[in-house]
């Protein structure tokens, strides 16, 4: 007997995404139920070779439903995750919504596995933001090694990141530039096309800003509280895949050559680092990929047991789509949920 799973927010891009690869690693599911709001309801999309209709999330009855893949946005997740899990669902967020609340735990599965048994306290579970959970795939079997002390991090965020919307802006205005068409920048605060914007989400009181935030929160919950880390995130013209720029400073020495070997045999990592012409990976390469990949490890001589590297992956996938379904794996592996249907 398979688990009945619903994806809310299925006509989004993570949606969407969430729909493929959980036919893509097979996950046993017996029924797929894509939800969204009312407008939505009606909508065909795709899961493997079959098209599935739309349904309303205001009205669905989660009594009989095992687990929600939920990718609706916050406030969305706000609403209706406590009413899902009061139900007996197990809902898997996306969103930012749930991810610093200490009943609820926040999960890479390379990364930090055992927190998943706490998720039974308001049966949510929160998935990090897509810049934090490549950098954390990343940084993990290095801790480990030599703990790490501080991180300085920059990232090349795609505008995927933004949804549907920044996408279609890169586009439009890409086309405008050749055409010399007027244009008009409404999901990001400049123009995007040919340009880079260091400014995601909000900004804060201290100059940061949420997503910069989001990095430091999420890394000390996942990894260990004492990391210091500081950000500085960065929207680029790039469709798909998040790059990041990863300085690290360690309390034990640790040369380039044993962090590649680390990296090669830590999972979720794939490292691409020929010291030579395109001997490294670069966000359009990641796009469709599930690993993070890690690129131009080398030693800063600048501090004492200082690394940097290039971490990149496809922000769709790891950064949101496949940490959800692989985390719906991990309670499955763990038996920790259990299908209600075989219940019943």
């Amino acid at each position: 007997m398979g688990f009945k799973i619903a994806v809310a927010g299925a006509t989004g891009n993570v949606g969407r995404e969430m729909l493929n690869i959980l036919e893509e690693r097979g996950f046993p599911a017996d029924e797929i139920v894509p939800l969204a709001s009312r407008r939505s309801v009606g909508t065909e999309v795709s899961y493997g070779d079959k098209t599935l209709k739309v349904k309303a999330l205001e009205s669905y009855d989660f009594s009989d439903t095992d687990i929600c893949l939920m990718s609706a946005g916050g406030s969305i997740s706000k609403e209706y995750s406590p009413k899902i899990g009061k139900q007996g669902c197990v809902v898997i967020d996306n969103s930012s919504a749930w991810r610093y609340d200490q009943d609820v735990p926040l999960i890479v599965p390379e990364v930090n596995p055992d927190a998943i048994d706490g998720f039974t306290k308001k049966n949510i579970i929160a998935n990090p933001n897509c810049s934090t959970a490549q950098l954390v795939v990343a940084l993990k079997p290095l801790h480990e090694a030599a703990t790490i002390k501080r991180v300085v991090v920059s990232t090349y965020q795609s505008v995927s990141g933004a949804g549907k919307e920044g996408m279609d802006e890169l586009f439009e205005q890409t086309r405008a530039v050749f055409v010399a068409d007027p244009i008009s920048a409404n999901k990001f605060t400049k123009r995007i096309a040919f340009n880079c914007i260091p400014h995601i989400d909000v900004f804060m009181e201290d100059g940061f800003t949420k997503e910069e935030w989001k990095m430091v929160a999420e890394t000390k919950k996942m990894l260990d509280p004492k990391i210091k880390l500081t950000a500085t995130c960065v929207r680029v013209p790039v469709f798909i895949g998040h790059a990041e720029a990863v300085n690290l400073e360690f309390e034990k020495p640790i040369t380039a050559d044993e962090a590649r070997e680390i990296l090669r045999e830590a999972p979720g990592c794939q490292v691409i680092d020929k010291r030579e012409d395109g001997g490294y990976v670069t966000p359009y390469e990641s796009a469709g990929e599930d690993a993070t990949y890690i690129s131009r490890l080398r030693e800063d001589p600048t501090v004492d047991n200082g690394l940097a590297l290039w971490v990149v992956a496809d922000n769709l996938r790891k950064g949101a789509a496949l940490n959800t379904v692989q985390i719906a794996e991990l309670l499955v592996a763990r038996g920790l949920i259990q299908p209600k249907k075989e219940a019943a």
